[in-house]
């Protein structure tokens, strides 16, 4: 009895401790029906500055989206302002019936997706509809907000496309202006003023 017992405290225990990581559950429909807004250029507009780093503005941007995987990142040389990647899909990639067939992965600042033989989606269109993001936190609040995001949120960030100059030189980290591109240079890389969840 008194073995039952201790395994029920532990089960009990290992959910309470897990569950705030688990990811959310959506039933099939799309979430998000909206493209990612993006403004016109930008010239000659101020300059943000977060911690060393100094960030052009190059278009306002909002996105809404699912959150289709999180990742951390602690040791590379953009994680002081870059602490965490979102891979986020919106329209058809918003859907349960569609994502939940896929397998999603986040490595090296990459992102990565498989979907199964027959899915009703083919890959231009997935490629059309999920971005991995490099979201610069404006404040602590949008920092905090971003860390307590989970698998399956519907999140909206707004803010600016960036690129992002260290004082001590080297090439500048530049976003994708575009939502077709794949490959090295293809994520944004997003100042987040704001951000709300669902």
């Amino acid at each position: 009895m008194r073995a039952i017992w201790f395994s029920l405290v532990f089960i009990a225990a290992s959910w309470a401790v897990t569950r705030p990581f688990m990811p959310i559950e959506r039933p099939p429909g799309v979430l998000v029906a909206a493209e990612p807004y993006q403004g016109e250029l930008l010239e000659d507009a101020p300059v943000f500055r977060t911690g060393d780093w100094v960030l052009k503005p190059l278009t306002t941007y909002e996105i809404q989206a699912r959150v289709l995987g999180i990742s951390r990142y602690r040791f590379d040389s953009v994680a002081d302002i870059a602490p965490y990647d979102l891979l986020l899909g919106w329209g058809p990639m918003s859907d349960s019936a569609v994502v939940d067939d896929m397998t999603f992965d986040q490595r090296g600042r990459f992102g990565y997706w498989s979907f199964p033989y027959g899915a009703s989606l083919d890959e231009r269109e997935i490629n059309r509809h999920v971005a991995n993001t490099h979201p610069i936190p404006a404040n602590e609040r949008v920092r905090d907000r971003i860390a307590s995001l989970k698998v399956g949120s519907v999140v909206r960030l707004r803010g600016h496309l960036v690129e992002a100059i260290h004082p001590a030189g080297g090439e500048p980290w530049r976003s994708s202006l575009t939502r077709t591109d794949r490959g090295a240079g293809a994520c944004e890389i997003i100042y987040v003023e704001s951000i709300s969840t669902r």
